[in-house]
């Protein structure tokens, strides 16, 4: 059974249209599944800015709605999610990647496909602690991004994780602010500030707390600045650097070369640089 072709410009909005994709999937086809995890990551980016909207007129007092405007925005959310959909480092190669790992042949039961359709709830919703480190973050992450190369959101998205989306970034011993938003050591050849804090370490692929010293800063601008320099002129991080066209790979090349000690971390950060992505084009 081929899989039914549906328009670029059109949206998977309904409960049968995403399961008759998903049956789609099922077939050994590349392009079936590429137009598949397109329309999925259109839907999900849909609900998305719907839950944005709902959040933001439930600040309004309603005396302007109407049903012509409703439907007039809910056609202009459908148009973004499918404008939105399909960018390279974003949910829909991810979709990709896992339907192309999972497909089976057509003779057998297409039951063996997980629910992978992404649901609002995977997302932060606006007003979020993700989707606020996001905003305050993205000016300062693109600027410095034009200056060296580095996705802003690949950028934006190891800080989040390091401080868990700032609500755990590094204090001074007085509780100032470091600005230290990616949890760089101040190892010898280190001159400026300091900053010593107790944190955890994987030993022998044992978590341990350890009182280690790390770098300070006078602002978050000159950590996104050295963060930059870091990955561009370390060559342990050379590989890295090369892979920024995958989120998945470039969290493993850093992994691989010991930026954290964490046997998760590739797993962890190229879901936070995924989020990323996607409020940046929510907030876009």
């Amino acid at each position: 059974m081929a899989i039914v072709s549906t328009p670029s410009n059109a949206l998977a909005a309904d409960a049968r249209t995403l399961n008759t994709l998903k049956l789609g999937a099922g077939q050994d086809s590349p392009a079936a599944i590429k137009e598949t995890a397109k329309q999925l990551e259109s839907l999900f980016m849909r609900e998305l800015i719907k839950s944005m909207r709902q959040a933001n007129n439930s600040m309004k007092s309603g005396m302007m709605d109407s049903a012509g405007g409703d439907l007039g925005a809910d056609l202009l959310d459908q148009q973004f999610s499918v404008s939105m959909s399909g960018m390279p480092g974003g949910l829909a190669q991810m979709i990709e990647r896992q339907l192309s790992r999972q497909t089976v042949p057509a003779k057998e039961s297409t039951q063996q496909l997980p629910s992978f359709a992404p649901t609002v709830k995977n997302l932060p919703a606006a007003g979020s602690n993700q989707a606020n480190f996001v905003q305050k973050h993205n000016e300062t992450a693109k600027a410095v991004e034009r200056a060296t190369g580095l996705p802003a959101g690949y950028m934006i998205g190891q800080a989040g994780h390091e401080t868990g989306w700032g609500r755990s970034e590094i204090k001074n011993t007085d509780g100032s602010a470091s600005f230290n938003l990616f949890g760089i050591k101040a190892g010898p050849g280190w001159t400026g500030k300091v900053a010593s804090v107790t944190t955890t370490e994987y030993i022998n692929g044992e978590p341990k707390k350890v009182v280690a010293k790390f770098r300070a800063y006078s602002s978050y601008e000159e950590s996104f600045k050295d963060y930059a320099r870091l990955i561009n002129e370390s060559p342990r991080y050379a590989q890295a650097k090369l892979q920024t066209g995958s989120a998945h790979a470039y969290a493993s090349g850093l992994q691989r070369a010991g930026y954290a000690t964490d046997p998760q971390y590739a797993a962890k950060l190229s879901r936070a640089i995924n989020t990323t992505l996607q409020l940046q084009r929510a907030q876009a």
